[in-house]
């Protein structure tokens, strides 16, 4: 015959057996929530990226581009983006800078991507 104290585990193991592992499963769906955030995030980074590319290409490829400020949206990955360009002379009177900014305007006005391009003047 086997003794009360043989025959399986006691209710208070049982409870801390269950803390731990509850423990370990509320750090892993934290885990799995950070990463879920993290891609969605690097995702809109990336194309937001695209977005200041494209109006980079624009700018080195436009015939005349004045000195000055713009702005406008371009809807990419079926996102609408808000982007700013300036154009600034530099100290050569044959190179302008141009200044890339873009974010999505659902996000906010936190900037998501900025590029700058230098090209000959007009």
């Amino acid at each position: 015959m086997r003794r009360a104290a043989e025959q399986g585990f006691t209710l208070l193991e049982v409870l801390v057996a269950l803390g731990v592992f509850s423990l370990a499963a509320v750090a892993l769906i934290n885990l799995a929530g950070q990463n879920t955030r993290s891609a969605g995030i690097v995702e809109a980074r990336t194309l937001a990226a695209v977005v200041a590319e494209n109006r980079a290409v624009e700018a080195i490829a436009a015939p005349g581009l004045p000195a000055g400020a713009a702005s406008g949206t371009e809807t990419q990955a079926g996102r609408v983006w808000a982007w700013t360009r300036s154009v600034v002379a530099t100290d050569d009177p044959a190179i302008q800078r141009v200044d890339i900014a873009v974010r999505e305007p659902a996000a906010g006005r936190q900037v998501l991507s900025a590029l700058t391009v230098f090209r000959a003047a007009p």
